[in-house]
């Protein structure tokens, strides 16, 4: 939190300044005048932006180091970033969980989209994972987690430093309980039909992945009496969803031994162990080694992690995304389901969607789109970056 007068950060002569005028979130080092008096304002200072003309746009948060030298903060150049700021913020942001959630398990904060840049806030009940992955939001982490708290009711408060955007912004990866204490164990989350087991403290991300919740729900309309492959698998999103929707069976399918027992552990809560298997293995070889042993599935959904996680990635990654296809196509029984995922904000839908035709072609199989699915509500989307929209979903029949 800095205090006013607060510095001022300018653009440089040749940087439009309309796109921060109408909305935009993110200002890039190559658009800032970086002279030696903003180069040495700490990482997370607040600031006033100016166009070249010396006209306020803007409060800002200023991290020299990173590409993404600013995030607007808000729109008013005047607006004051203390504790009712945040407050404000996290009211309007739970505002609209509770309008839509009858439970208190969601993504209550979806940085840009929810005008916290940086800032991600998953709800597990009475506890709150933080991740703070921007420069300015680590700076405000106590008084944060404090309006946290304040604002949702809940009692115990964790930081999750595992992001890979915090070391852009040059920030650590140590985890901490910032408010109350850790869980002693995995928390119950009922997503879907299913209970889900949610690592707060070890798990991936935040320990739960709230993004799929309407996709696990197509799935499991499209599972009912199938015979269900669930490919990356994590803690059995998917598959449990789709034996809680009535599917025959389901086989999740993860190189993790972590996530494959908290998707056991899952399946016996949810009361369908008995339908639930798993396979421990790296996912491509696991689809050859099912291709090779003759095994047909009914659904087949494949949600891998991100394979182009930056621009620089795109190629690689839409090849890695076009080769799920290709095997995973196969493993369809005729008149099936193929459900492929993807969360690299790099791979856009078209290319996503390309991709993966591509792959299903290359796989012997033709398909009708059915489906073309996103995050739910609680990540909404800022229209002006793609960024907050990295979730894509395409539901076949073969």
């Amino acid at each position: 939190m800095t205090a006013d007068p607060r510095p001022v950060v300018r653009l440089r002569p040749k940087a439009d300044p309309r796109p921060v005028r109408h909305g935009a979130p993110w200002v890039f080092a190559d658009e800032v005048v970086l002279d030696r008096r903003t180069r040495a304002l700490a990482p997370g200072s607040v600031a006033t932006l100016e166009d070249a003309g010396r006209q306020p746009l803007a409060t800002v948060a200023v991290n020299p180091g990173s590409k993404i030298a600013l995030r607007v903060l808000d729109r008013d150049p005047g607006a004051e970033i203390g504790p009712d700021w945040l407050r404000a913020r996290l009211a309007a942001a739970l505002d609209l969980r509770a309008r839509l959630y009858d439970a208190p398990f969601y993504r209550l904060v979806h940085g840009e989209g929810d005008g916290l840049p940086g800032v991600v806030i998953d709800r597990f009940g009475d506890t709150a994972v933080i991740q703070p992955n921007a420069a300015w939001a680590e700076a405000a982490l106590g008084p944060l987690a404090e309006a946290l708290a304040e604002v949702t009711g809940v009692r115990h408060v964790l930081k999750n430093a595992a992001s890979r955007a915090r070391a852009l912004e040059g920030l650590d990866d140590a985890n901490a309980v910032l408010i109350g204490q850790a869980p002693d164990g995995p928390v119950p989350v009922e997503m879907t039909g299913a209970t889900y087991l949610a690592d707060l403290t070890g798990g991936q991300k935040t320990g739960l992945y709230y993004d799929q919740r309407p996709n696990h729900a197509f799935a499991a309309r499209l599972a009912r009496g199938a015979r269900m492959l669930d490919v990356f698998s994590h803690a059995g999103g998917f598959s449990l969803a789709a034996l809680a929707g009535g599917a025959e069976a389901a086989l999740a399918v993860d190189g993790s031994a972590a996530a494959l027992e908290l998707a056991e552990a899952g399946a016996a809560r949810t009361g369908v162990a008995d339908r639930f298997a798993t396979r421990r293995a790296d996912a491509f070889e696991a689809m050859e080694a099912l291709a090779a042993e003759g095994a047909r599935f009914d659904l087949v959904v494949c949600d891998p992690p991100a394979f182009a996680p930056s621009k620089s990635a795109l190629d690689k990654g839409l090849r890695a995304y076009e080769r799920v296809a290709r095997l995973a196509a196969p493993l369809v029984a005729e008149g099936g389901f193929l459900m492929l995922c993807s969360c690299s904000h790099a791979a856009d839908l078209a290319r996503f969607r390309q991709a993966s035709v591509r792959g299903i072609g290359r796989g012997g199989r033709r398909g009708q789109l059915l489906r073309t699915g996103g995050a739910g509500p609680d990540h909404p989307q800022h229209p002006m970056l793609a960024e907050t929209g990295y979730l894509k979903t395409l539901a076949f029949r073969l």
